[in-house]
């Protein structure tokens, strides 16, 4: 991996044509461009990085002062609008869509002298928790590529990890940046809802979809959502409220905050490794001054079925504009309308959409959306109101990012309930709207990452950002 620090001083001994050179030659050298071995880049932007970077080149001859990310190297998770670059979202129901606009998160990288690479692999419409179900081929994981990514923004986490970007963009629904940041042993951050603007997502559903950032470590996270967040007038579910100095932050200590350990979290299930990660890092915590508080999150056992019922009707709704009509794919072979829109459809998504997409229309269906959907929303409820009891108790709640570490690919691709299971410590805070947060705390025996997940209240992503400032320091030696 390497950080936003080590590039800025890659780029001052050379360039930021350089800089981007240097990643592109290794991308093609070792990813799925020409390799075949990673797979985490579905498209490359080079035009235009290279533009950018000789933009920040000319800047830096002149003496000017140069902006926050000036040359630095990110790549963009390919359900995010870049204009002229394919948009994917990991389906072929969107082959050959190219957005005529950027979307805002995009604009603001570029503004603040980023250089994008391309376009990140991803579960089909980020469905997913492995990155096995994308169109254009599954991801592996750098650090074991027999072992899965994670999901949906593998590709986010894999380029990171294997030092093809310093910082990447991803999307988390219920879970899809922090499980595979713990996966691939990269920081990954879920912003509050409402923090990061989402104008130019392609939607899957529509009340959890989330943007942020993955790093090498904390501050460079910190950084990247820094610019990221804000108001956006182009997103109806955009913030007002000010964003916080994150890098100011970060240098404040912590002694004295609480931190909540939620029972719920180390029940069965929970890998012995993990588990003995996670306590490492609690009491660790607790020599740096803070106070570890037990607290009970007593519907977390309804958080699963809760979000399959909710996500699936969301993008049941939302995936409903992809009929072959308007852009994207349209099958050749149709003689009526009808006709036309269920095979589009049926050549066009994957198995695991179509799955969702039934499951959702069924929730919503006529008899049973009282049932399913309104009791979902209901539970969801009491869901974000344990997290709103446990926060007049603590500061932030540390936990388990994942139940396992990360599994072999194909390993649960038969199994579509027991890959949803791995979202067990994920969904409660999609579906809270709270900020939360992976940091690598350890490996396990074989040489695997493990996460240590960090939640903070709404719009506190400073304090949870200095808990996991102070996650990470422990793991230096």
């Amino acid at each position: 991996m390497v950080s936003i620090e080590e590039a800025r001083a890659i780029r001052q001994g050379s360039s930021a044509t350089a800089l981007a050179e240097r990643h592109y030659d290794r991308i093609a050298a070792n990813d799925g461009i020409a390799g075949k071995a990673i797979n985490s880049f579905l498209s490359l932007s080079r035009d235009r990085a290279m533009a950018q970077a000789a933009h920040i080149d000319a800047l830096a001859a002149k003496g000017e002062p140069l902006p926050p990310l000036a040359g630095m190297p990110i790549g963009i998770k390919d359900v995010l609008a870049m204009q002229g670059a394919p948009a994917t979202a990991g389906s072929k129901i969107l082959e050959g869509y190219r957005p005529p606009y950027d979307a805002t998160v995009v604009q603001k990288l570029e503004a603040a002298g980023a250089v994008l690479l391309g376009k990140l692999n991803c579960d089909e419409f980020a469905m997913g928790s492995s990155n096995e179900n994308s169109a254009y081929g599954p991801v592996k994981n750098p650090r074991a590529l027999d072992h899965v990514p994670g999901g949906s923004s593998g590709g986010s986490a894999a380029a990171v990890a294997a030092g093809f970007c310093v910082a990447s963009l991803g999307t988390d629904t219920g879970g899809s940046i922090r499980q595979p940041a713990a996966f691939c042993g990269v920081v990954g951050i879920l912003p509050t809802y409402g923090r990061v603007s989402r104008f130019g997502l392609i939607a899957f559903a529509s009340s959890l979809d989330r943007v942020g950032p993955l790093a090498a470590n904390v501050t460079d996270a910190a950084t990247v959502l820094g610019i990221i967040a804000g108001h956006d007038p182009l997103d109806a579910t955009s913030s007002v409220r000010p964003v916080d100095d994150y890098a100011a932050a970060l240098t404040q200590p912590i002694a004295g905050l609480r931190v909540g350990v939620p029972d719920e979290y180390f029940g069965e299930g929970l890998d012995t490794e993990i588990r003995a990660a996670v306590e490492r890092t609690l009491e660790g915590l607790k020599r740096q001054g803070c106070e570890i508080v037990k607290i009970t999150l007593p519907h977390t056992k309804y958080a699963v079925p809760t979000y399959y019922v909710i996500a699936t009707a969301e993008a049941s709704s939302n995936l409903s504009r992809f009929d072959g009509v308007r852009f994207g794919l349209r099958s050749a072979e149709s003689k009526t309308l009808s006709n036309m829109y269920r095979k589009t459809r049926e050549e066009g998504f994957g198995p695991e959409v179509k799955r969702r997409i039934l499951l959702g229309t069924y929730a919503l269906s006529a008899g049973y959306y009282d049932a399913y959907y309104k009791k979902a929303q209901q539970v969801r409820t009491l869901l974000a109101r344990d997290f709103l009891t446990a926060f007049e108790s603590c500061d932030v709640i540390v936990g388990p990012m994942t139940p396992t570490p990360p599994f072999k690919l194909g390993e649960k691709t038969d199994d579509p309930v027991s890959m949803y299971l791995a979202d067990i410590y994920t969904v409660a805070a999609s579906l809270a709207g709270i900020c939360g947060m992976s940091v690598p705390c350890g490996e396990t025996s074989g040489g695997l990452p493990i996460g240590v997940q960090i939640m903070g209240r709404h719009f506190d992503e400073s304090t949870m950002l200095r808990i996991g400032l102070a996650v990470e320091n422990q793991q230096k030696p």
